[in-house]
């Protein structure tokens, strides 16, 4: 088995890159190959996770995912993969969401076992994973922690906010882990047995509490708070190697290369840009809207909190200027659900996807809407506190088309509004490549970009963080 990966190097069969994204819903992996024209994926395979679980310390306001349920949902998916290609991996390289945290016992975080053509892992004594959607942290919580000195704002849903939550809330919890990191750390720290978890600057960042200038975490700040500065994992440079596989991975060579674990957002983003010049609009689950930002350019030291633009560290020291709205296609999917059930209570059995052909059919009949609605029923991270509004009621606008419409228009508005078309002329933007689940299913959501931003739209540009993150290290090798 060992002599694949060297035959895969040697050149006597291509090599493969393995590219994996732990997604907040689904696990993806992506088998690259090289080809004249750059990589092509040879196979990809994805599983919904069903992880959520609730949450024993946090209650309601807690959102956890059992990390048991991701790693199946991972197997399964690499046992999905064709056994020839995957003996043919060099490099892996592994994305996921980013900002929750996962605690687990060094010597004690998984159980391999022999299954089918290689060996897996399961999970041992390992934590919940708390997400970035987790909301225990309330503003007045996060308002007694000491001030960050970082260019990111602290925010419910981050790791280091979680472990302070832990500290004061429930501290013999802490008491049982000695390692943490995002999900995808720990896949990584269990594929190449670190014995300390790595982890990079993307995801360091996403922690809160680390200086992305000087590459270190605050741990003067920390300290001083009674932070357990321990369970804080070494950083490195997003693109370098974390280490080698320890044994065959569903018969991956052992000794493939393993990547430090990257952002999801920044491997979506670097599966699609090619241009300094394009600006990314990806509409999921939540939305986003983001730019390059110049060479050389370098964050504030400090945080403007009632800024809706937030500076991710992307590749090579560059940074993302990204407008990271928290309503996207899940105000869509509320909105349906807000009508079937109403039809339900009215007596009627609609089925949910019956309702969502039915209000994009309708919308795409309204050309325009006077009607207003601000659509953030989320909050958004800059202003958690504002909520959804509907103005300008008319009496002509009330069809189920003139309110889908509007619904529409304030998805993509709200994000305009974060992150406007005066700033992407000023930082030079040319187009916009759009993608996205929502985007790609909803006409009319499509139809509000073009009225909206004054680029051209460059649809299908499909954004996916498991072929980015094979990506990055197809280009590292």
């Amino acid at each position: 088995m060992a002599m694949a990966a060297g035959e895969a190097a040697g050149g006597l069969v291509p090599a493969c890159v393995l590219g994996i994204d732990l997604g907040t819903t689904s696990v993806k992996a992506a088998l690259l190959i090289g080809a004249e024209q750059g990589q092509v994926v040879a196979e990809s395979c994805s599983r919904e996770t069903q992880a959520y679980t609730s949450s024993l310390e946090a209650g309601p306001q807690g959102m956890e995912q059992d990390v048991r349920r991701i790693i199946r949902a991972l197997n399964e998916c690499l046992a999905a993969l064709p056994q020839q290609q995957l003996q043919r991996v060099s490099h892996i390289g592994i994305a996921g969401q980013m900002h929750g945290i996962v605690f687990w016992k060094r010597d004690k975080g998984c159980k391999w076992t022999e299954s089918g053509p290689g060996l897996t892992f399961e999970p041992e004594e390992v934590s919940h994973l708390v997400t970035w959607q987790d909301a225990r942290c309330s503003p007045t919580f996060l308002s007694s922690l000491p001030l960050p000195q970082s260019h990111i704002s602290l925010a419910t849903g981050y790791g280091c906010a979680t472990v302070y939550w832990y500290l004061k809330k429930s501290p013999g919890f802490l008491k049982s882990y000695d390692a943490a990191g995002t999900i995808h750390d720990y896949v990584v720290a269990m594929l190449c047995d670190l014995k300390k978890p790595l982890m990079s600057v993307q995801n360091a960042a996403s922690w809160g509490y680390f200086n992305s200038r000087n590459k270190s975490w605050n741990t003067d700040i920390l300290k001083e708070s009674g932070f357990p500065i321990h369970l804080l994992p070494e950083v490195g440079d997003p693109g370098s190697i974390a280490g080698r596989t320890v044994s065959a991975w569903h018969g991956i060579p052992k000794g493939a290369k393993v990547g430090i674990a990257l952002g999801d957002f920044q491997c979506s983003v670097y599966s699609c840009l090619t241009e300094r010049t394009d600006a990314v609009l990806n509409i999921s689950t939540s939305a986003q809207l983001s730019i390059s930002m110049p060479l050389g350019f370098q964050p504030p030291d400090m945080p403007d909190p009632s800024s809706a633009v937030t500076y991710f560290p992307y590749f090579n020291g560059d940074y993302l200027a990204v407008a990271a709205s928290l309503n996207g296609g899940n105000v869509l999917a509320t909105f349906v659900d807000m009508v079937a059930q109403w039809t339900e209570e009215l007596g009627l059995q609609v089925q949910e996807s019956a309702v969502y052909t039915k209000i994009i059919k309708a919308a795409l009949g309204q050309t325009s809407s006077k009607l207003s609605i601000h659509p953030t029923i989320f909050g958004e991270r800059h202003i958690p506190e504002q909520l959804a509004s509907v103005s300008n009621i008319a009496v002509s606008d009330l069809s189920l088309g003139h309110v889908t419409r509007a619904l529409c228009r304030g998805i993509v508005e709200n994000l305009c509004s974060m992150l406007p078309v005066q700033c992407l002329m000023e930082t030079g933007v040319r187009r916009i490549l759009g993608s996205g689940s929502a985007l790609a299913r909803n006409e009319v959501l499509r139809q509000e970009v073009e009225r909206v931003f004054p680029f051209p739209v460059v649809y299908g540009k499909d954004v996916d963080a498991a072929m980015g993150a094979a990506m990055v290290m197809f280009h590292r090798k």
